[in-house]
């Protein structure tokens, strides 16, 4: 059994209590203790404020690469996705594996304590599988389990290079390794995966452009049959609708909602463009939406209509996908501050509302029931929230929150717990760590 005195913990719908004894047994919480005014024998300190974990439900680690290489200038998402292709074609299993223990050691820092890796980088840049066909997945498990966070691998079935009002592309020269040519090779692949204490597989549609409606309800199938989560990247960009309308006569919700993959089990990435009948489909079957705020500004995606997905039933999770910036905190408020500039009003989410997006919405989406919370029972996972760095210095108890949503950054955790297991406890140390292998693993790819 390991032991936690926080100094003080957020414990959910506006409770910030003092003194909290948190006990941890097998990984899990087994009591929770109010009014504790010294850290018992034994029990380690936590100082400043502690949340649960953090989920970060929608990353793709290679992407780390490009951050200060696509930002500048001018482009679009599609010329982005060409700088992409790049990065992709460089990495190997071992090169895949550097970059992603260091991306994942990166959200550590920032109180990432489960990931959800949407990974479509599975074959040799000719769509030759490697001797191992898992390679590229198995190495971005030994990623997370080496860093200690949680992460589930959402496998992506890849089959198609876009599509048009006369049917499906074929693989383009650079997405070939993305493919399984069927949905059938794709589950024959991703069955050979294993699980583990802190792993979790899961299914992944990359998006409607890339997967024919047959092929999705296969891999909806296969989630379902193992209850699995799913994901899918949706109506990101305008073009993807257009190019949906086009092959289909609907939106790509409308596709999904015909082929009844709309469940509480789907969680729908990006749902940048959505119109009201759309967002009126999600919420009734209870999907969740995976907003990105850092990467859909960076890529000039738009803004997606967080206030009307949670007033219609979508619980809303939050992702850094292509990693502009790990922050969850960033994430979290610029959902709020985004809303703020589309709809010319304040106050659409609450403090306690974007803390659920980022912590207990976010496990659920990833399949990690009992996560995301701090009460008995729940997977023992914690952040820690320095008060005293001068994004946060005065903050008191009745301000505390409000304060770590709208002014703490990454650099403000001290502490994360996983598993009942401290995973970050010197910063400094382990940033400098984190770092050089981030350098590297970058220089490894780009040079």
């Amino acid at each position: 059994m390991n032991s936690y005195w926080c100094e003080a913990a957020w414990l959910g719908r506006g409770q910030v209590e003092p003194g909290i004894l948190i006990d941890t047994t097998d990984g899990f919480v087994s009591a929770v203790v109010a009014g504790v005014a010294a850290p018992p024998p034994g029990a380690k300190r936590l100082t400043g404020l502690t949340l649960p974990g953090f989920a970060n439900a929608h990353s793709h680690a290679f992407h780390r690469a490009l951050r200060g290489r696509t930002q500048a200038g001018a482009g679009t998402f599609w010329t982005w996705r060409e700088q992409m292709y790049e990065v992709a074609r460089r990495l190997d299993p071992d090169t895949c594996y550097a970059l992603a223990r260091a991306t994942y050691g990166e959200m550590a820092l920032s109180g990432v304590s489960a990931v959800g890796e949407f990974h479509y980088l599975h074959h040799q840049p000719d769509g030759t599988p490697y001797a191992n066909p898992n390679a590229m997945g198995e190495a971005i498990l030994a990623a997370a389990a080496d860093v200690g966070i949680r992460i589930t691998l959402l496998d992506c079935c890849y089959l198609h290079g876009g599509l048009s009002a006369h049917g499906y592309l074929p693989l383009g020269d650079d997405q070939r390794r993305f493919g399984d040519e069927s949905a059938d090779g794709w589950a024959q692949r991703v069955d050979a995966l294993q699980s583990g204490t802190r792993s979790r597989i899961g299914a992944a549609v990359h998006s409607v452009r890339a997967v024919d409606p047959a092929a999705i309800a296969e891999v909806a199938a296969w989630a379902q049959g193992r209850e699995a989560p799913l994901h899918v990247h949706l109506s990101e960009q305008p073009e993807e609708n257009e190019q949906c309308a086009a092959g289909h006569g609907c939106s790509p919700t409308g596709l999904l909602a015909g082929l009844g993959v709309l469940t509480e089990g789907l969680t729908a990435v990006h749902g940048t463009h959505l119109t009201p009948a759309d967002v009126g489909l999600l919420g009734t079957a209870g999907a969740g939406v995976c907003m990105c705020p850092t990467t859909e500004r960076d890529l000039a995606d738009g803004i997606g209509p967080s206030g009307a997905l949670v007033a219609a039933g979508s619980p809303l999770s939050l992702g850094s996908d292509s990693h502009a910036i790990v922050d969850m905190f960033e994430e979290a408020r610029a959902v709020e501050l985004d809303e703020r500039l589309a709809s010319l009003e304040r106050g659409n989410h609450g403090v306690d509302d974007l803390l659920a997006m980022a912590t207990v919405n976010g496990y659920r989406s990833l399949g990690w029931s009992g996560g995301g919370v701090l009460e008995p029972g729940a997977l023992a996972d914690m952040v820690t929230v320095a008060l005293d760095s001068v994004r946060l210095a005065g903050a008191e108890a009745e301000t505390a929150m409000a304060s770590i949503v709208f002014a703490a950054s990454a650099a403000d955790v001290t502490h994360l717990v996983v598993a009942g297991e401290v995973v970050v406890h010197d910063r400094a140390h382990v940033s400098v760590d984190v770092a050089n292998e981030l350098a590297e693993a970058v220089r490894l790819v780009t040079s």
